[in-house]
């Protein structure tokens, strides 16, 4: 009865979620620890649905790829290179120029690029004919827009489209602005301009594209020497330089290490005193930085062309965290014959790092596609994100019904032990639109020599290791195989916070909040074993169901409730 009078006192003095201050102190000063300890019923809790674990902060998520390009920045920066961008487009006569003999190997790895040519399309009879045929008046005079042909000029529809024809040939008119210079040109809809493009000119779905001599960079090599050219002439040496950027190769597949596009983190360093060591000390230098120690350099069979003889190296490194040496890097000395093609007289030092390749090995990814397009793979749910996806099912709506459950939760609680034949009543009244109901609930058990409850009533869920389990509160009487699990998945696991009594009282005032709507004056609720989740009403998003099943984990919520309780509302 007292809780009962303070919580009529706190709703007088609190409206919407905010409470009377003045109030409050009056209350304080009357007698503070009195009212230090009943205006805690001034802060409303959350309904259950909005509690942790299912509250959740939201956050952006970087890539891995994006992150370690950064780290690799930052690292360059602090060894004293400056940041460059390379030409992403290379002439074929460069990697002639760069590779010698080795060339046509490394142009089978290029993509080339292509474009479509431009037709000569003309005006025929037969072309006049079709355009008229869609209802379009090619001898009338329309305004042309000023050019050098045409200023101050009126022409016929028919010959400022050989205008527009003509100039899209020459190059003067761009692809993408045809559909919108006939449409303008005629004063027609952009809709019957691109009628007249598909239907009157079929020469323009019928373009193949030709290849051209420009490819797309497929190492940073090709980049540099373009690059370094230019500098040697402007500045003085030494200097360091970095770029860390896409490169393009054409691989027959792609698999869990190959990508056909992929990033390069590159240096170059340009002075009259390099050699193989400056290339040992960056590389020691810069991959220190990510975890890898005592590094070994072992000589590249592939002997590239583009590097002097004996001085193209691999770099394999040992990763403390991993245990084992990883090949990390490459590094050489431009040859003297590449470099004097490019007027380049001084020794050049390049080492090459592949992004990916870091950033798998800092994330412990083994495959490339799966780090680098995660979107296209099952995605992984933590225990974190499977626990805000355990959710009461049925949940009223009402809070005055929503504060029964927790009355009848804690009944429950505090007489789960008493032993039968017993029962435990609870009375309410709800209003409920412009009527007063009384409810009752009663909990009981008739059968001599049980308990009210069974042990299972105080169990909660947990996500463990990806499994959605009921842990009970006591392991007495649990098997041994099952206790080392459980103990885990307490110490381990999310707990969601939710126990099976709380989540089936909130089942039972839902059913009540439904009764109240349907004017169904009484109904009874049996819970005897849970054997699912929908037993204590709780449901789980597909999601997680999804990731359950097929990772062959479990939903283990098995345990004896055995809950009776019936209600009457008058």
């Amino acid at each position: 009865m007292a809780n009962e009078k303070n919580n009529k006192n706190n709703k007088n003095i609190a409206n919407n979620g905010r409470f009377d201050k003045a109030e409050v102190l009056k209350m304080a000063e009357q007698d503070f620890e009195k009212a230090w300890k009943e205006t805690k019923d001034l802060i409303k809790p959350k309904r259950i649905s909005n509690r942790y674990p299912r509250l959740k902060p939201t956050y952006g998520k970087t890539h891995p790829i994006n992150d370690t390009i950064e780290s690799l920045r930052q690292a360059y920066l602090r060894m004293g290179f400056e940041e460059y961008m390379n030409p992403v487009i290379v002439d074929e006569k460069d990697i002639y120029k760069q590779f010698g003999p080795e060339a046509m190997a490394v142009l089978d790895r290029c993509f080339y690029l292509a474009g479509l040519p431009r037709p000569d399309v003309g005006l025929s009879d037969e072309k006049i004919k079709a355009i008229k045929n869609l209802g379009i008046d090619l001898d009338k005079a329309v305004k042309t827009a000023d050019t050098k042909s045409t200023k101050n000029k009126t022409l016929t529809g028919k010959e400022a489209l050989q205008n527009i024809l003509h100039g899209y040939k020459k190059g003067t008119l761009d692809g993408d602005d045809l559909v919108l210079e006939i449409s303008n040109a005629l004063e027609i809809s952009s809709e019957m301009g691109l009628k007249i493009l598909d239907d009157v000119f079929p020469e323009f779905k019928e373009l193949k594209a030709i290849a051209s001599s420009l490819t797309l960079r497929s190492h940073m090599t090709s980049g540099w020497f373009l690059t370094v050219s230019d500098l040697v002439k402007k500045r003085s040496t030494p200097f360091k330089l970095f770029s860390i950027d896409r490169c393009f190769r054409r691989e027959q597949k792609e698999d869990k290490s190959h990508l056909m596009t992929y990033h390069s983190a590159s240096c170059a360093i340009v002075g009259e005193d390099i050699d193989i060591n400056d290339g040992k000390l960056i590389a020691e230098s810069l991959l220190s930085q990510f975890g890898f120690t005592n590094f070994k350099f072992i000589p590249d069979d592939k002997k590239s062309k583009y590097y002097t003889p004996e001085t193209q190296t691999e770099v394999y490194a040992y990763h403390e965290e991993l245990g084992e040496w990883i090949e990390v890097a490459t590094f050489g000395i431009y040859s003297p014959i590449a470099l004097s093609k490019y007027g380049i007289d001084v020794p050049v030092m390049n080492l090459g790092l592949g992004v990916e390749r870091l950033a798998m090995i800092k994330g412990k990814f083994t495959d490339v596609r799966e780090m680098v397009y995660p979107q296209f793979y099952e995605y992984k749910l933590s225990d974190r994100d499977m626990a805000t996806m355990v959710n009461i099912d049925k949940m009223p709506v009402i809070d005055e019904i929503y504060n029964l459950s927790k009355e009848l939760a804690n009944t429950c609680i505090e007489n789960k032990d008493a032993v039968s034949p017993c029962e435990f009543n609870i009375t309410k009244e709800i209003t409920f639109g412009e009527i007063s109901k009384n409810i009752n609930i009663k909990v009981f058990e008739k059968e001599e020599g049980k308990r009210l409850l069974g042990p299972s009533i105080l169990n909660e869920i947990y996500v463990y290791d990806g499994n959605i389990i009921g842990i009970p509160e006591s392991f007495e009487g649990v098997k041994e195989e099952f206790k080392e699990f459980l103990q885990n998945g307490k110490d381990k696991g999310i707990a969601t916070n939710i126990t099976y009594i709380e989540a089936i009282s909130l089942k039972v005032a839902s059913k009540i909040e439904e009764a109240l709507i349907s004017n169904t004056k009484e109904f009874n609720i049996k819970i005897p074993i849970v054997r699912s989740l929908s037993d204590i009403n709780l449901k789980v998003d597909d999601l997680a169901m999804k990731q359950i099943m097929s990772n062959s984990k479990v939903v283990d919520v098995r345990g004896p409730v055995f809950l009776n309780a019936s209600v009457k509302i008058e």
